[in-house]
């Protein structure tokens, strides 16, 4: 171990957040959250009004957070394995696109009151993933 805080054995971060609730009002934030301070990123979305990140946007981010937290399996079922480096590919993730991603989900953390070490564990999951889907330099 690195020293950093992990979940108790048997215990997910899905459920130390409150289960899907939890995980729907962040998804709801992130977006909303985009929309409003991240115009670039939100356009690389299927919209549904313009501007409008798609209710089925939503939905699967949705499944596949409860899924990556740890939670119902739903999201495997109706996609199927995540591939998120081939989901993102037709899209450039550079730098930018990835800190803005990034800000838009402290800004929905934040505002869901998300603190302590669970908040760290989070910060420190999703930014390696979103350094992971970036696909060109800069």
């Amino acid at each position: 171990m690195d020293g950093r805080w992990q979940p108790a054995p048997g215990e997910t971060p899905f459920e130390i957040l409150g289960g899907e609730p939890t995980i729907a009002a962040i998804v709801e934030r992130f977006y909303d959250a985009m929309e409003r301070d991240e115009p670039a990123l939100a356009a690389l979305h299927v919209q549904d009004p313009p501007g409008r990140v798609s209710r089925q946007s939503r939905d699967n981010f949705r499944l596949f957070l409860c899924f990556w937290l740890g939670g119902p399996r739903d999201y495997l079922e109706r996609r199927g394995h995540p591939m998120l480096r081939a989901r993102h590919a037709p899209f450039v993730v550079d730098v930018a696109m990835r800190d803005a991603w990034l800000r838009a989900m402290a800004t929905a953390l934040d505002e869901v009151g998300i603190h302590g070490e669970i908040r760290a564990f989070l910060d420190a999951r999703f930014a390696h993933v979103a350094d992971f889907l970036r696909n060109v330099d800069g």
